[in-house]
């Protein structure tokens, strides 16, 4: 920003704080507000640092800091760890910012490994075989034509319940509200169960869905610290004895993006801390599936406070758009109003073809497919990271790769990205404005059927992070 822009911005500011109402830190955003809408803070301005800026004003830091947090709340601005704060413009957003874009939007020479997909298998034939049969149906196809109740017709439920239940975890049909895909059960979760302002705590890095739904709904995210397993029951105390926290949102199984798993001890210990506190526990298991032998859920141990979200979208067909919730009976009521809200109900078609596939064992069995073309795909690439420092599980579609030094995760998926190759890095996942960890994620889970592909991609991956080791050791 120049330096009269500066000056002027300071006097209105201070015009703003003597005359103005309300609290000065948000007597300081209106008036940045206006000046950012009408252009006189020009698109990828950088506004002044928060101690300079509060010391020409005559306020705390802390004002300054809650006015900035302000304006990017309303997306007017972008705070970049270490550079300062930016008035937002195209292309300046961060990662975490932008998520994932759509799969069509991706040039075709491109070779994607920076998404978890489903992978195309059998689907396809078995999809064209229920058309055919339920198109002799028509006492069917006239119930899917029509309305159905909020959470799904009763043989949809009891289909859900079918797909959440191991092990231990029997869910009942009852609890169960049918979604379109597990996004928009995490949707109408947020809408149902938390107010614009609530404070939700989830992993530092965590699932970009969950980012970008919680900022269009004003929640506030805190990144509860990690380990190998996953969230750290102490970091999540710490964090509701020194701020009002309303809820957490966690991946138990298949930790995305860090490929963690909690075990029953840790569970336990993580559902202690939410009963003390009494928090909400919102639990994602889209990944969970892949892993048959994996622990209860949150739920079975917390079912009084837990919403469990569940989907076809990784093991079975993505574009079904099919999902579940597992809810406490006493919230139900206000996510159906919510699931209403948003799409009214369920589409029944895909709820009628989910429903026929769980009930048959053709789900089930498209999930082992999905399985085992994961380990397939991973034992071939597997070996070209060798030396590399990595986390994985045998059933999760993705590596979690450290890059070395000096080397840092932008550099390698710009690298990358000039050959055509995607990945996605560590900033894309990370809440809060903490240090991100230069990590990347790489996925086998392309929808290509081209193992030569598939090859050459995690071949240039290695061949980029290697460049970085014999960089640092030169």
């Amino acid at each position: 920003m120049a330096v009269k822009p500066i000056i002027d911005t300071v006097s209105i500011l201070c015009e703003a704080l003597r005359v103005g109402q309300g609290a000065k830190y948000k007597r300081l955003a209106e008036a940045m507000q206006v000046r950012i809408q009408e252009g006189s803070i020009e698109a990828g301005a950088k506004l002044p640092p928060h101690r300079s800026l509060a010391d020409r004003l005559g306020v705390t830091i802390g004002t300054v800091s809650r006015a900035y947090a302000e304006l990017e709340r309303l997306g007017l601005v972008v705070a970049r760890v270490g550079d300062g704060t930016f008035v937002r413009q195209r292309d300046l957003e961060r990662k975490r910012d932008a998520g994932f874009s759509n799969f069509i939007e991706e040039r075709p020479e491109q070779y994607d490994m920076s998404r978890n997909m489903h992978i195309p298998g059998a689907e396809t034939n078995l999809l064209a075989q229920s058309l055919q049969a339920l198109a002799r149906d028509p006492r069917t196809l006239a119930e899917v034509a029509l309305y159905t109740p909020d959470c799904g017709l009763p043989r949809y439920r009891q289909a859900g319940a079918r797909w959440l239940a191991h092990g231990d975890f029997r869910p009942q049909a009852e609890q169960i509200l049918c979604v379109n895909g597990g996004q928009h059960g995490l949707l109408c979760t947020l809408m149902a169960l938390l107010r614009a302002g609530d404070t939700l705590v989830t992993e530092q890095l965590t699932y970009p869905g969950l980012i970008t739904a919680a900022r269009m709904l004003g929640i506030k995210l805190l990144g509860a610290a990690m380990d190998a397993e996953g969230l750290i029951p102490a970091s999540l105390d710490e964090l509701c004895r020194h701020n009002r926290v309303s809820a957490i949102y966690c991946t138990p199984t298949l930790q995305n993006p860090t490929t963690g798993v909690l075990s029953a001890q840790r569970r336990e210990a993580l559902v202690g801390v939410c009963r003390e506190h009494n928090l909400l526990i919102i639990e994602d298991e889209a990944h969970a599936v892949l892993v048959a032998d994996r622990p209860p859920p949150l739920s079975h141990y917390a079912p009084e406070r837990t919403v469990l979200i569940g989907s076809l979208s990784k093991a079975v067909a993505a574009g079904l758009r099919v999902g579940y919730l597992h809810a406490p009976t006493p919230l139900l009521g206000r996510i159906a109003a919510a699931l209403r809200a948003s799409c009214w109900m369920a589409t029944p078609l895909a709820m009628e073809l989910a429903s026929n596939w769980i009930e048959s064992g053709v789900a089930q069995s498209l999930l082992q497919q999905q399985v085992v073309e994961i380990g397939r795909r991973k034992a071939l690439v597997q070996a070209l990271l060798d030396g590399l420092n990595y986390r994985t599980h045998a059933q999760c579609p993705h590596f979690w790769i450290e890059v070395p030094e000096p080397w840092r995760a932008s550099d390698v998926a710009a690298d990358l990205k000039m050959k055509n190759y995607l990945i996605a890095t560590a900033e894309a996942f990370a809440v809060g404005r903490a240090a991100v960890p230069q990590f990347v994620r790489a996925s086998v889970s392309n929808a290509a059927h081209d193992d030569q592909l598939l090859l050459q991609g995690f071949q240039a991956l290695a061949n980029s992070l290697r460049q970085g080791i014999a960089a640092y050791d030169e």
